[in-house]
């Protein structure tokens, strides 16, 4: 496919990594040209100079010829104004807008009603809170992601030196009663990334991934020694931004104490009025004295949201160390994941990784109903509708030859039905079926999965 990019910033970069190596012809208009210069050096991509609201610049780059465009410069209005033009010069491609302001639901009415298509708009900061409500009250726990309208379930966490299951085989796992309702799916151990068979030992340092159902949710953190909660007293937020607002917002709601650290003294009286219940502090809370002055080691969870990932993970190693239990990083830099996690930070949220699995949802389209990005970019969840003559549709589990690093994680039937999938569940045409892949074996998965689908309706290889 011919995808067109309005802007070349470091998510337009990491989206667009990752389709070269899907094999999409690329298009880049970034106005720096210093920026310019740098993707040129880093993507096999026809990157041009020039601003995304200019009509002849889109001309000159063929935009008409676009299949998808994805609009994700920095700034909200230059991303409207690019749809626009694409609506004009491109009306049947695919259209992707990234938007940051909070009135992003607004907008999505208002161009509906306007009549401009726009498939798609992107505001990972919404996803980001709700990453974040999820996993405060169960602290040994990374990250709880929905698939299948909820039904399925999977979270994240590390395995501890002294943990139960360290050394078992994930064998052995399932064998012991209470492990049937529960199957690991994915393990990150160093720089890898496994989808592992039955015979695979959990060794501690593994960051581990794990499905179940809904309903199972809770016995099976409990069988994992995950201890929830009660609730949530008191958090400490640092950065003041639409996702720290929005945070505290979400927070105020369950009556939770909040302390915001924001440096900037006008938003500071924004935020003010904006959180009756929040205490915001106008000061830089990435500092340890001010952390101790403000008595952080008795919070029950420590959230650093600033643009500066650096800050975000010093301050977060701080509360740490001050003996708060959960903390959460933003990071925005990929590459600080896998190091945040070696420090002993289990959680953290990426906008980035959410914009780009927005985009993969929509451009493969025929029977992929949800991407989840894990890790980095190393392997994926991907969730798929089986359509009848699926090779894969009415043949039980173990019958399966799946790509090398592949499985099936849940399946979830159309009556309501769900089951994590061992060697006997058999799949069935019309059933969703949560799928664990490396990422150099995606595509081959959804090809095998979705061939039926593909000889009957428009889907890119």
């Amino acid at each position: 496919m011919r995808i067109h990019f309005a802007g070349g910033g470091h998510c337009a970069e990491y989206i667009a990594r990752r389709l070269i190596r899907e094999g999409h012809s690329l298009v880049l208009l970034e106005i720096s040209e210093q920026r310019c210069r740098e993707l040129q050096e880093a993507l096999d991509a026809h990157v041009v100079p020039g601003s995304a609201a200019s009509i002849a610049r889109w001309k000159a780059t063929g935009l008409d010829q676009a299949d998808v465009f994805i609009a994700c410069t920095r700034s909200d209005e230059v991303n409207l104004a690019a749809c626009l033009i694409a609506n004009e010069l491109a009306p049947s491609a695919v259209k992707v807008v990234r938007l940051r302001t909070p009135e992003f639901e607004s907008w999505e009415r208002m161009l509906e009603s306007l009549k401009v298509r726009v498939d798609r708009i992107v505001h990972p900061e919404s996803d980001v809170v709700g990453r974040i409500l999820r996993v405060l009250t169960v602290p040994g726990v990374s990250d709880v992601r929905d698939f299948a309208e909820g039904r399925v379930k999977l979270f994240s966490m590390n395995v501890e030196v002294g943990a139960w299951f360290a050394g078992r085989s994930l064998q052995e796992l399932g064998q012991t009663p209470g492990g049937e309702q529960i199957r690991v799916c994915v393990i990150f151990r160093g720089t890898s990334a496994l989808v592992p068979l039955g015979d695979e030992r959990l060794l501690p340092g593994d960051h581990i991934y794990v499905i179940t159902t809904a309903e199972a949710l809770e016995q099976a953190l409990a069988f994992m020694g995950v201890v929830r909660r009660e609730r949530i007293r008191q958090v400490f937020i640092v950065g003041g931004g639409e996702v720290g607002l929005e945070l505290a917002r979400s927070l105020e709601k369950q009556k939770v104490s909040i302390k915001l650290f924001e440096h900037d003294s006008e938003r500071c009286q924004l935020l003010a009025a904006e959180l009756p219940d929040t205490v915001v502090v106008n000061t830089d809370g990435t500092d340890q004295e001010i952390l101790l002055r403000e008595n952080a080691e008795a919070a029950d969870a420590f959230i650093s949201l600033t643009e500066n990932d650096d800050a975000n993970l010093i301050a977060c190693l701080l509360a740490r160390r001050l003996g708060v239990n959960k903390v959460v990083p933003l990071l925005n830099r990929l590459n600080y994941l896998p190091l945040a996690q070696r420090l002993g930070i289990n959680t953290s949220v990426s906008p980035r990784v959410k914009a780009a699995d927005a985009v993969f949802e929509l451009i493969r389209k025929g029977g992929v109903v949800s991407v989840r990005t894990l890790g980095e970019e190393a392997a994926e969840a991907i969730e798929l509708q089986v359509p009848e003559g699926s090779r894969y549709a009415e043949r039980p589990v173990s019958e399966i030859d799946f790509p090398p690093g592949a499985k099936a994680g849940a399946i979830a039937r159309p009556d309501g039905e769900v089951l994590v999938a061992d060697g006997s569940s058999v799949i069935h045409a019309g059933d969703r079926v949560v799928f664990f892949a490396q990422e150099q074996v995606v595509q081959r998965l959804e090809s095998e999965v979705l061939a039926q689908a593909r000889r009957s309706k428009w889907l890119p290889l």
